[in-house]
């Protein structure tokens, strides 16, 4: 369970988040919606721990996000463009990436990269990829070590009407295991089919919040 507690956030004096109260918990869907600009982009950075709050705090299982444990542990991240070395293999790129934590070996890298619609035998370096083929490959470093949260800002990006097709069947398959998944989507009808709870935000603030289940 993640607990968002009085949430602010202040840069450069402009007020960026405003006391966001909010509760997330696994087994669920929680989407992110609302205008450029309106804080959801940078709400996912301070729940992960890629930004310090300006005041209030996150806690997820009861520790606090900067202060108990630095950031969300076992937790799969795509927020804004997913960065790879360009001149490796999709399949490379993730391997080394598994090689940090060494909890999963080569079968599971391929079965993430078959999961999410690509061949990890393609010997074509990631700067060859197309936007898709990216946002895929993106959303297979996220998944491949069964990461328990998944905080996505836009995973639909540059897919194709099949690639989104396989990629909600993917994350209803993720919540049905347990997964806690945080989205932020401008498709109207991702957040239909997807989500549990639908979080409207606008400057900084969350200004309702409807319960889908």
């Amino acid at each position: 369970m993640i607990n968002v507690e009085h949430l602010g956030l202040t840069i450069k004096k402009k007020q960026i988040l405003n006391d966001i109260n909010l509760t997330f918990k696994e087994g669920n869907i929680y989407g992110l919606v609302g205008n450029n600009g309106c804080g959801k982009t940078m709400l996912m950075k301070s729940i992960s721990g890629f930004v310090k709050p300006t005041s209030g705090r996150v806690l997820c299982n009861g520790k606090e996000v900067g202060k108990d444990i630095d950031y969300l542990a076992d937790t799969g991240i795509i927020i804004e463009t997913p960065q790879f070395i360009s001149y490796y293999s999709g399949y490379k790129n993730l391997y080394l990436l598994s090689k940090v934590r060494n909890k999963i070996g080569k079968d599971r890298v391929r079965e993430s990269l078959q999961l999410c619609g690509l061949d990890p035998d393609l010997r074509l370096p990631v700067r060859k990829y197309s936007l898709g083929m990216r946002q895929r490959l993106g959303i297979a470093q996220a998944i491949m070590e069964d990461q328990k949260i998944l905080i996505l800002d836009e995973p639909m990006n540059g897919l194709d009407i099949d690639g989104i097709s396989e990629m909600r069947d993917l994350l209803l398959k993720l919540k049905d295991e347990g997964r806690l998944i945080i989205l932020a989507s401008h498709n109207s009808e991702d957040i239909r089919i997807l989500c549990d709870v639908i979080i409207k935000m606008d400057k900084g603030r969350v200004i309702g919040l409807k319960d889908e289940t």
